[in-house]
């Protein structure tokens, strides 16, 4: 409860209000049996005549509007307070996302995440806006009625005492078989999300594959995995209401049955025996409305939980200790020492093993490696995406540890493998790299990554609109696109991680060319397949298994590295000789 009062303190005067309102209604409700008794026994059966049935009817018309303000008034504070609710716990549970690391964001998948920040959180909210509309007014209902017909009649009220345990043990019973198949509900709904979302992401590779009926029979299982599931998790609630409606309807023949006797015997006047009816059939309401609540808060209990492991997650890579935060990066030069790392920690093979290695500032340095060797692991350990499990990493002789996150990535761009563009116009994409870059040097970015060409060739230039991911464009001009984006935030360090493969040698040979002439005092790491990509690199490193097995120039790991020197020959038309 400590941790959502936070949620709760901004509304506080409506979370009071609501409840407050919907009592001025249980009031009502409870006033107007005892009303319409009087009309019966003293107005019609006793002769008051015409003008005290008047009057009491003036009187009930007057509760009923007091009672319809207090409905209104209850209804619109509970749906402010739980709107209200609702949206800072969303802001904060997507907040919180945002501060992931890598390692945080690999325990869950988008499905899921999705998920909780929209159904879990409207669950929760349901339950906000009904609580504030039933918890006091079901009591409330309750306990006033009871008294109420305990003084008409106190001997035939016995007759509810009789059911109110029988409810009270189904309401029990529902509660205790409701959470799990609830909660169990939700996961079924984050597997339909997750294919979802995995289906629609890429609906153009399931289709150049025609894979569509694939496609189709997974989110078929997945939909008839969550339909199953949610009759099971209802199967409760179609199971609570006919008991708690038997229930009613068995007490009401019993009251009516009894009082009807009395009646009869004139022990009792009709008036009362029609206001004991209403009472009861209260009395019964308000248990409904309580199995009600119980039903929703289990629902919403099980999303609260898959809401608090998201918020409850323990960041395992923050700055928190850095101990020079206000140091941003000014050199460039990267360093590693003795660096171990795995993204598992019970794996017993290391991605990267011992790599030691000094890259110095506005040094151009090419990584080649076979597939899995580690080259995307050992850039990403540079801006802390990761952190290593041994050893060192370090930016101009400080460790990545000790700088704050912003200013450590504010200083190293990095194009990774997955190519992303938001949805929006290509100025608004590139203007990520810098939010203030003005026209100039949007230009020179874009002319420095060979993009400037074929953005001015459409037809709204820098203007025009990206689909979702960059859809409408190219896999060559996303790339150029990206590097565009990172060459505009001016890193002192700069990484291309494979992020030219789509690119014709031609091309990818003026990026190199404009980076050597216009970033001369970046540092450059670039991660490529092909040798032709880092054949002119100051030094080349080469990965295998995880470790360093050769640093050179092109001609020095011809002569040193076998490795290399297979990767080189398996790209050209020359042979090995013995």
């Amino acid at each position: 409860m400590k941790r959502y009062w936070k949620y709760i303190k901004p509304y506080l005067p409506a979370f009071i209000i609501g409840p407050i309102l919907m009592i001025v209604e249980v009031i009502g409700e409870v006033t107007m049996p005892f009303l319409l008794s009087k009309i019966i026994d003293n107005g019609v059966n006793g002769g008051r005549g015409i003008a005290y049935i008047v009057a009491m009817g003036v009187t009930m018309v007057v509760t009923a509007l007091c009672m319809m303000g207090g409905g209104i008034g209850g209804a619109y504070f509970a749906i402010k307070a739980s709107t209200g609710f609702a949206n800072d716990l969303r802001k904060d549970l997507f907040n919180k996302i945002q501060e992931f690391s890598f390692t945080n964001i690999d325990q869950y998948n988008t499905g899921s995440l999705i998920t909780r920040l929209t159904n879990d959180i409207t669950q929760v909210q349901n339950m906000i806006q009904m609580l504030m509309r039933m918890a006091l007014r079901a009591p409330g209902m309750l306990i006033s009625a009871l008294i109420m017909a305990f003084t008409l009649n106190a001997e035939l009220a016995l007759v509810i005492l009789f059911v109110m345990p029988v409810l009270a043990t189904a309401i029990y019973f529902i509660m205790k078989i409701a959470l799990p198949r609830f909660r169990n509900m939700q996961k079924k709904l984050d597997a339909l999300n997750s294919v979802t979302q995995e289906n629609l992401t890429n609906i153009r590779v399931v289709k150049s594959f025609v894979r569509e009926g694939h496609e189709v029979e997974k989110f078929e299982k997945a939909n008839m995995d969550l339909r199953e599931t949610t009759i099971r998790a209802m199967k409760v609630v179609i199971f609570a209401m006919p008991v708690m409606t038997a229930a009613m309807n068995i007490t009401t023949l019993a009251v009516v049955f009894f009082g009807g006797r009395q009646v009869i015997e004139g022990s009792m006047t009709t008036g009362v025996l029609i206001a004991f009816v209403n009472y009861v059939m209260q009395i019964l309401m308000s248990l409904m409305m309580v199995s009600m609540i119980i039903l929703s808060s289990s629902r919403a209990l099980a999303s609260a939980r898959r809401i608090d492991e998201v918020l409850c997650t323990t960041i395992d890579l923050t700055d928190e200790k850095a101990s020079k935060k206000d140091l941003k990066v000014q050199r460039g030069k990267v360093e590693f020492r003795g660096v171990y790392f795995k993204y598992y920690k019970n794996n017993e093979k290391w991605v990267l093993e011992d790599i030691n290695l000094v890259i110095q500032p506005g040094e151009t340095v090419g990584i080649i490696g076979s597939t899995g060797s580690g080259k995307s692991s050992l850039v990403q350990l540079i801006p802390r995406l990761y952190d290593v499990d041994s050893g060192e990493v370090l930016v101009d002789d400080v460790n990545v540890r000790d700088y704050s996150l912003r200013n450590l990535r504010s200083g190293v761009g990095i194009v990774l493998q997955n190519n992303v563009l938001f949805s929006g116009s290509i100025l608004d994409n590139l203007k990520w790299g810098d939010e203030n870059a003005d026209e100039d040097e949007i230009f020179r970015a874009a002319q420095s990554a060979q993009a400037h060409g074929f953005i001015t060739s459409f037809s709204n230039g820098y203007n025009t609109e990206l689909g979702q991911g960059g859809v409408n464009v190219s896999g060559g001009q996303k790339q150029r696109l990206c590097i565009a984006r990172t060459l505009l935030k001016k890193p002192k360090i700069l990484i291309l991680d494979d992020s030219m493969s789509a690119v014709d040698t031609a091309t990818e040979a003026r990026i190199r060319e404009s980076l050597r002439k216009e970033f001369r005092g970046t540092t450059k790491i670039i991660i490529a397949q092909r040798i032709s990509s880092v054949i002119e690199a100051d030094r080349i490193v080469v990965l295998d298994n995880g470790k360093i097995v050769g640093v050179g120039t092109h001609d020095e790991l011809m002569q040193s590295c076998a490795t290399y020197t297979e990767i080189y020959y398996s790209q050209t038309d020359k042979k090995v000789t013995a």
